[in-house]
């Protein structure tokens, strides 16, 4: 299959899974949701009652407990309140644990401390607020456990639907995020790929057998002069292989000193950038260097291998030097953009900059667990176009979504859910 094909089958296929897990209610952010977090609608949010703080009220006989996170400048926190039949109790009189079972086996245990009205937990409930919680508390030699889930920016995505569709996933590992300076230049022959072909012997032309723009091998006739000491006629031949760039004679002339041809071997180009003088320390030969036209894709490989010995013209900037390998399509004379590798980092942690999406006010990947998929809220540190470091918010060996990624978060959107405490 062709990219072009490969492409319209993945949205095709993107379609296919967005119609199918509407009809079948893939996501499993429809179920219960708890202190208004991660509530995936308006018939969810009504779904369990709610206590004077607007969180999910837990009751078992006279006993009761309201469920809130707390977030307003400072680290998420839970906040829970006792009631005995309705009306606040000291919340010192209260032995509580919560635990909150994630996605990938991982549970996170709060043990709580009395605080004016409420208990708070004794850590941060790190996003994404997205697990089944398990609670225990002792009051008045009583104990009253519940359960429920609490499920935010997550779905469940079947496998051949996801591979269907091109989803497309990896481990989160180690990687090389890159320092990459940006420059303009453009492309010209190399001192060597150029001859100038003249006469042997001043004389008259008699023909021309070559244009400009016209292929010549190596010893290829390409003009027939009359010598003006001898007139005898002799073949004007080609030096060397390539292009015709310049035809500075006719039939009739007479050759002399000047260049009658201008032959290029356009295989030898060079990339002059450019470079500002307040970058010109960093950029040293045998860096890499990604290449492209200016407004196309950088897809051209290859290194400094010089800098000219004067400054540009008009531009005071240093230009570097860099060879065009053969088979890249570029000509002499386009404009370019490029990307020159002044340092590369090792990073403890990296991903795709492709995974990346947005979910309410963060960055996140969707990170995978058999046929689950659930939002992983970053922060990043450096970042080259390609990979990005990541510094919290996802696990070494954690498997993400790479490619496509657009369609896990379209199917968990349209499940409408939110944020609320």
């Amino acid at each position: 299959m062709t990219y072009p094909q490969y492409r319209l089958a993945a949205l095709l296929a993107a379609t296919f899974l967005l119609s199918l897990l509407g009809a079948c209610g893939g996501s499993s952010d429809a179920g219960s949701s708890s202190s208004g977090h991660g509530a995936s609608s308006d018939a969810a949010e009504e779904e369990y009652a709610r206590g004077p703080n607007n969180g999910r009220l837990l009751q078992e006989g006279p006993f009761s407990l309201e469920m809130t996170i707390f977030e307003t400048g400072v680290p998420p926190q839970y906040r829970i309140y006792p009631y005995k039949d309705g009306a606040p109790v000291d919340p010192g009189s209260v032995d509580l644990t919560v635990r909150l079972h994630r996605l990938g086996d991982i549970v996170d245990t709060f043990n709580f401390n009395p605080r004016q009205d409420y208990l708070m937990g004794d850590g941060v409930v790190t996003e994404p607020h997205s697990f089944a919680v398990e609670v225990h508390a002792r009051f008045e030699g009583k104990t009253h456990s519940w359960r429920y889930d609490s499920f935010e920016g997550r779905t469940v995505i079947p496998d051949d639907v996801a591979n269907e569709a091109g989803v497309m996933v990896e481990a989160a590992a180690p990687g090389i995020v890159r320092d990459l300076l940006l420059v303009s230049g453009e492309i010209t022959l190399a001192p060597s790929a150029t001859s100038a072909v003249r006469a042997t012997y001043p004389g008259p032309v008699r023909s021309v057998s070559v244009n400009v723009g016209d292929s010549v091998q190596r010893g290829q006739p390409i003009a027939r002069i009359e010598s003006s000491s001898s007139l005898q006629e002799y073949t004007v031949t080609a030096p060397r292989a390539g292009m015709i760039l310049e035809r500075n004679t006719n039939a009739g002339d007479v050759a002399g000193a000047d260049p009658l041809f201008v032959i290029a071997d356009l295989s030898q180009m060079e990339a002059y950038l450019h470079v500002f003088p307040r970058d010109a320390a960093r950029v040293q030969i045998g860096q890499a260097v990604r290449l492209g036209v200016a407004g196309g894709e950088m897809n051209v490989e290859t290194t400094i291998t010089r800098f000219l010995p004067l400054a540009g013209t008009g531009s005071q900037t240093r230009v570097a030097v860099a060879k065009i390998p053969a088979g890249s399509g570029l000509q002499p004379g386009m404009r370019l953009m490029a990307e020159i590798v002044v340092d590369e980092n090792e990073v403890p942690l990296t991903v795709r900059e492709s995974g990346l999406q947005s979910f309410r006010d963060f960055t996140v990947v969707y990170a995978r667990v058999g046929d689950t998929y659930e939002v992983r809220m970053l922060e990043l540190g450096r970042r080259d176009g390609e990979r990005v470091e990541v510094l919290d918010g996802l696990r070494p060996g954690e498997t993400y979504v790479t490619e496509n990624s657009f369609l896990i978060k379209a199917d968990i959107d349209k499940s409408g859910a939110s944020h609320d405490h």
